[in-house]
């Protein structure tokens, strides 16, 4: 059986390097002249709900299984990974290259809140797909009103 790493944190300690992220993938779009760090890819994902669970593919293809990390938190997942380049060969020219490599890494924040111990992840012909359980919703409570 494989197992893909999942690991669960308590918070995402800074997400502020999204919006570095952003500002380095608009002037990269302009020219490859402007890159200003390290080539990264943003991968198609999809999230959908369901009354009991959350369901989250991601498209991955080319990414090896042992180098997937998925966190959870109570708000949200973090998938990061890193596609090597392939190397076109000493002798061969590029004609066209849209197929995006290096590190990437997406946090999707949830719908709703999850149950951390009922928590799956595998990983098939490229498609990554996490499964997380929904905690069941409280009933209603009647809260007494008092004086202050």
């Amino acid at each position: 059986m494989d197992i893909i790493k999942i690991r669960f944190a308590a918070d995402f300690e800074d997400l502020s390097t999204d919006i570095e992220r952003t500002i380095t993938d608009m002037f990269r779009s302009l020219s490859p002249v402007f890159s200003l760090a390290e080539r990264s890819w943003k991968p198609s994902m999809d999230m959908n709900e369901t009354p009991e669970q959350i369901i989250i593919l991601a498209e991955v293809a080319g990414v090896d299984k042992d180098d997937l990390e998925v966190e959870i938190s109570s708000k949200a997942v973090r998938i990061r990974a890193m596609r090597p380049a392939r190397n076109c060969g000493p002798d061969a020219t590029y004609r066209l290259a849209e197929i995006q490599y290096g590190r990437f890494e997406r946090v999707l924040f949830l719908p709703a809140p999850i149950d951390p111990e009922i928590v799956s992840a595998a990983y098939t012909n490229g498609m990554l797909e996490i499964r997380l359980a929904k905690l069941p919703c409280d009933a209603l409570r009647s809260v007494p009103v008092t004086d202050a």
